[in-house]
């Protein structure tokens, strides 16, 4: 299905089918953004700029996402949560005379049933305390066994403090045993650190 979206391209920021992103809207034309989505369906497209500069061009792969909860705060500023729905597919940029950009954009089928293997499960969450331990970072395990396996790839993927170009690659995988396989990649690669620089990055 090809669709007419409105944008929000945000460097480092991966919304999945099925799950949520909070966001502080203060820019007026992302406010101007929100504003026109609350007045038609809703929804906004989450995808990142190939540069963090302006009018930058975009990544082909992105999320829609639906406005759930919305604050409107007194001096124009909102406080939303998107609700990912469909990823989609950038076809052409329009020329477009509101503040914020549009697109035009082929939506993704989302693929049903996915799950891992029981050696595939074991082996990323192996690596994820490897991960996590060598980061610092404070997990809680027994919530973690009990996600299912979309939301346990997907949730990590989103959240996972990776450059915009590894997130981005795990945004277009087509398949949920595509994208646990990369992560485990990605986590292996990022886990190694140079001494005097502790930033490693794929671009």
């Amino acid at each position: 299905m090809v669709k007419r979206l409105s944008i929000f391209p945000l460097t480092g920021a991966l919304l999945f089918p099925g799950l949520q992103m909070p966001l502080h809207i203060f820019e007026p034309r992302y406010r101007a953004l929100v504003s026109d989505a609350l007045a038609r369906d809703r929804r906004i497209a989450m995808i990142q700029p190939q540069k963090p500069v302006e009018g930058a061009p975009l990544f082909q792969i992105g999320c829609v996402g639906r406005i759930g909860d919305v604050e409107a705060l007194e001096d124009g500023r909102y406080n939303v949560v998107l609700e990912g729905e469909s990823r989609f597919r950038v076809i052409r940029e329009l020329e477009v005379t509101t503040q914020f950009r549009q697109i035009e954009a082929e939506l993704l089928e989302q693929p049903e049933d996915e799950f891992l293997s029981s050696i595939e499960r074991a082996s990323f969450e192996r690596e994820a305390k490897r991960f996590a331990d060598a980061q610092g970072y404070s997990v809680d395990w027994d919530s973690v066994t009990r996600l299912d396996d979309v939301s346990l790839i997907d949730g990590v993927s989103q959240i996972a403090p990776f450059d915009p170009a590894a997130k981005q690659a795990l945004l277009e995988a087509n398949t949920l045993n595509e994208r646990c396989e990369l992560l485990v990649q990605l986590m292996q690669f990022f886990a190694r650190r140079d001494g005097d620089d502790d930033r490693v990055t794929l671009q």
